[in-house]
Order: structure tokens, then C-alpha cells, then sequence
């Protein structure tokens, strides 16, 4: 009995723990602009600019560790996609 509580208290500290890194979805959301573009969507050469921009933000937020502000950016690209 002692045994199945203590990997019971494992499993939920492990869990617990890896919730963080689970929590934004950056790359997925910067998949998913990447592949609308390659759809060739019919939007403005400026809403194209500015889809583009947003997306680099994104990573570059991403690679910095603000994924906040990544999901933040890269769902204004998406909204402008028609992705949201």
C-alpha cells in the first residue's frame, strides 16, 4: 500500500511539474500559420506583411522564452488568416 502512494505522489509531482511546459502551444501555432501560407490564402500584400512579421515575432518571443507573448503574436497572424 505504501508503495502505490508513494508513486501515486510521484506521478502527481512529476505531473505537477511538467504542466509549464505544456501549457503554450507556440510551434503548433507556428505550424499551423506556416501551412496557410503555403495555401497561398487570398489576402493583401499588406495583410501577407504583416502575417509574416507576426510570425517571425512569435519565434523570436518563442526562442526567448516568452511564450506568452509568442501565443500572444502569432494569434494575431492567425486571426488575420482566418485561423481562430
Amino acid at each position: 500500500m505504501k508503495k502505490i502512494i508513494a508513486a501515486a505522489f510521484v506521478a502527481a509531482v512529476f505531473a505537477g511539474s511538467a504542466m509549464p511546459a505544456f501549457a503554450f502551444h507556440c510551434p503548433r501555432d507556428m505550424k499551423a500559420i506556416d501551412a496557410a501560407l503555403a495555401k497561398q490564402p487570398k489576402l493583401s500584400a499588406g495583410q501577407l506583411a504583416q502575417v509574416a512579421k507576426l510570425r517571425a515575432e512569435g519565434e523570436a518571443l518563442h526562442k526567448s522564452g516568452d511564450h506568452k507573448g509568442s501565443v500572444d503574436t502569432l494569434k494575431k497572424a492567425m486571426e488575420i488568416l482566418g485561423l481562430n
